[in-house]
């Protein structure tokens, strides 16, 4: 088995210094409690940051940390200073991408000097990495702390299997694109083999951003960057079920229990659960309260709210400004509703040990969790899991990731008071029947899906993606490859090449009248067409007159409209393959502006026998959407009517049935005395040629995908680099 390296933020293990002793404390909670029995399981190392800044620690004090890290823990220590913390860790991270990634840009800094920090962070997080990292380890890297670390190691560890897991959500485009360095991050995790998320709308937001702003497309989630396939999914984390679910029978938390219960007595407990910070929507929620006791006094007395608050953040202005609001209307509503013996809300401002947070989870009648923004929030699984007796329900907040896998719960808009309080009566108020078998559901969907079965399905997903790749590599055309296929050029006495136009000859461009050829690739197509030894063909969806007014005063013959218009001879004349008509236009021709009207950027162009929209410049999104509507409208129509709807790389192309690259090559293939057949393309299109050459032939599809060719070239400069070097060996 491969080792496992998990890079986070921080390790599982802490380290603190009292006067010249040192004490090592295993971490309770976070990811370390998420996934340390799993990480056991592994020949493991984990790099992150001991929790002791480097300024006190000699140089022989860090040697002895590391040592004993690695020796006993299996812990490789990231020592950083207080000034790294604060600028990367307090800073960027979390000045920066934390409020903007939950949709808080008016609490989102942009400081370059944090941003050089983060920079430099990751940097060092990469430099301690390499000093144990092997080719073949699968590393994990884990969170918004580290987004450019899978780049950098990408770099030094090509094969290396890279995944990375972001814990938050990852916003919408709209917002992510305010980020001064939003490509750097990108390019940044682009590293990655594999990209996990907790929800598919997090994934889908990556996706876009990815489009819009580095151009790579993307289907069924994976990014195809030319020279990479990079895969997209979703792993909603789970937790450790079992220590939840039979907390209650534990001897600590039963005394506790009984201690809450005096207190309590008979009244209803709403408990909520929160470290403090502005994405839990704690003001929201205790306005809400405020007005659910003025609308219902009959609940007075009869309900008890627990409200948890972990201490988060304090030095931080924003921070110290919530925990004012949150005390004051804490005191407004105590103050004006509470009674002799009752008190509406029980503040707790403080970290409660286990058997504490147990006793409140299994004595609650309702966990009311509202969050404006979050990437899961455990607290609502931890709730579920820890009622084994059945009874209680949550209210939860559509804008978690846990609202997407605990549907029974009551969900609501947690910036809407009256959503809240109608959420809060009906789970006071539901039949206990109802609420047990709805608790059932939801306990039996995270237990199934714990946290070991999310770093399982993490792992078997990134195994799958390394699969692919491996299968593409294979096809890949390799040096060695590259020498024999010159060498074979070389040998040979008669030699037919077969080449496509756009995204071969030329790149991809915005408008395929800028796609005219280079002077290098018409410098290449000269020496190719001055070696008597050799035939050439541009096999093209481009029209006639386009191919003619750009290559015409080279000897080269051409295939022009898929096929469906063709010159044998480089200076004879135009036929059609088989008599076509073009009456099918006037039906089509509407749907295709009315498409076009219906997408912005989105464009038609006209060839004698076919009709093609272009939506190259269009949001990945909206392409999608609309493609799928266009080829469902298209083929209905063309039912019975001879024509062919065709997928090509960003178009979707109506012509006659029939008329293909393949066909029209036949017109050269059929010709005896070629020693020598290469072709090359790099969209759908081409496939049919592909499938009609000789075994012997070399053909050659452009990026990493699927093909019926033998070998795939990773970029359009790879074919221009080879088909120079052919044409060197002509001159």
């Amino acid at each position: 088995m491969k080792r496992l390296m998990i890079v986070s933020n921080r390790l599982p293990v802490t380290i603190e210094k009292k006067q010249d002793t040192y004490t090592y404390k295993q971490s309770v909670g976070g990811l370390a409690t998420a996934i340390g029995s799993f990480y056991q399981e592994f020949d493991s190392v984990w790099v992150g940051w001991p929790g002791i800044t480097s300024d006190r620690l000699t140089r022989e004090d860090r040697i002895s940390v590391r040592d004993r890290l690695m020796e006993e823990y299996k812990n490789l220590p990231v020592f950083l200073s207080k000034k790294d913390l604060e600028q990367y860790y307090h800073g960027f991270s979390n000045n920066t991408i934390w409020p903007l990634f939950h949709y808080f840009s008016e609490y989102t800094e942009y400081d370059r000097e944090q941003w050089r920090y983060y920079r430099k962070v990751n940097q060092e997080f990469f430099d301690e990495v390499m000093t144990v990292a092997r080719p073949d380890d699968t590393i994990w890297i884990q969170d918004y702390h580290l987004m450019l670390l899978p780049g950098m190691l990408r770099k030094k560890l090509p094969e290396a299997s890279i995944g990375f897991f972001l814990h938050i959500p990852f916003p919408s485009y709209e917002i992510f694109r305010l980020l001064p360095w939003r490509e750097e991050i990108l390019e940044g995790l682009m590293g990655s083999d594999l990209i996990g998320f907790h929800t598919y709308e997090y994934a889908r937001h990556f996706l876009s951003s990815v489009h819009r702003l580095l151009g790579y497309d993307h289907s069924m989630s994976t990014i195809h960057t030319g020279g990479r396939m990079v895969k997209v999914d979703i792993f909603p984390i789970g937790i450790d079920f079992n220590k939840f679910n039979t907390a209650a029978s534990q001897p600590e938390v039963k005394r506790e229990m009984t201690k809450f219960k005096k207190d309590i007595q008979e009244r209803k407990v709403v408990l909520s659960v929160d470290r403090l910070d502005y994405s839990k929507g704690l003001p929201l929620r205790l306005e809400a309260i405020d007005t659910f006791l003025k609308e219902y006094p009959e609940y007075r007395k009869k309900v008890v709210f627990i409200q948890l608050i972990v201490p988060s953040r304090e030095q931080v202005d924003s921070y110290q400004m919530l925990k004012t609001r949150v005390d004051n209307l804490i005191g407004h509503i105590n103050g004006h509703y509470g009674r002799v013996g009752w008190v509406p809300i029980w503040y707790f401002y403080r970290s409660l040990p286990f058997s504490k947070l147990m006793a409140l989870y299994n004595l609650a009648d309702v966990a009311l969790v509202t969050p404006v923004r979050d990437g899961m929030n455990l607290v609502a699984k931890e709730y579920v899991a820890a009622k084994k007796s059945g009874k209680g329900m949550l209210v939860l907040s559509e804008m978690a990731g846990a609202a997407q896998e605990l549907g029974e719960a009551i969900i609501v808009n947690p910036n809407d008071s009256e959503d809240i309080i109608r959420g809060l009566k009906d789970a006071l108020e539901m039949p206990e029947e109802e609420k047990t078998a709805k608790m059932r559901s939801m306990q039996k969907r995270i237990k199934q899906y714990d946290v070991v079965r999310w770093a399982q399905d993490f792992f078997a997903s990134l195994d799958r993606i390394k699969g692919h790749q491996a299968e593409m590599a294979m096809k890949l055309l390799t040096d060695s490859i590259r020498e024999k296929l010159v060498s074979r050029y070389a040998d040979a006495k008669r030699r037919l090449l077969l080449l496509d136009y756009d995204g071969t000859l030329a790149p991809i461009v915005d408008r395929p009248e800028r796609a005219k050829p280079s002077a290098a690739i018409i410098e290449i197509l000269s020496a190719l067409t001055s070696d008597e030894k050799n035939s050439l063909v541009i096999i093209s969806g481009r029209d006639r007159e386009t191919l003619d007014a750009w290559l015409s005063d080279l000897p080269i013959a051409f295939v022009a409209e898929h096929g469906a218009w063709i010159k044998e001879q480089p200076n004879g004349v135009w036929e059609m393959i088989e008599p076509l008509s073009d009456d099918w236009k006037a039906d089509i021709r509407p749907i295709f502006d009315l498409f076009t009207d219906r997408t912005p950027r989105s464009f038609v162009e006209e060839k004698k026998f076919s009709l093609v929209w272009h939506y190259r410049n269009v949001t990945s999104e909206l392409a999608n959407d609309r493609v799928r509507e266009l080829v469902d409208e298209l083929t209905g129509l063309t039912a019975g009517m001879n024509l062919q709807v065709l997928e090509g790389k960003k178009v979707v192309e109506v012509k006659n049935s029939g008329i293909n690259k393949g066909r029209a090559a036949q017109r050269w293939l059929g010709t005896d005395g070629y020693d020598f057949i290469m072709a090359a393309g790099d969209d759908w299109t081409d496939e049919d040629l592909f499938a009609a050459l000789p075994e012997d032939a070399c053909s050659i599809r452009i990026g990493l995908v699927a093909t019926q060719a033998a070998y795939n070239l990773k970029r359009q400069r790879d074919i221009q680099e080879l088909l120079g070097e052919l044409a060197g060996v002509s001159e």
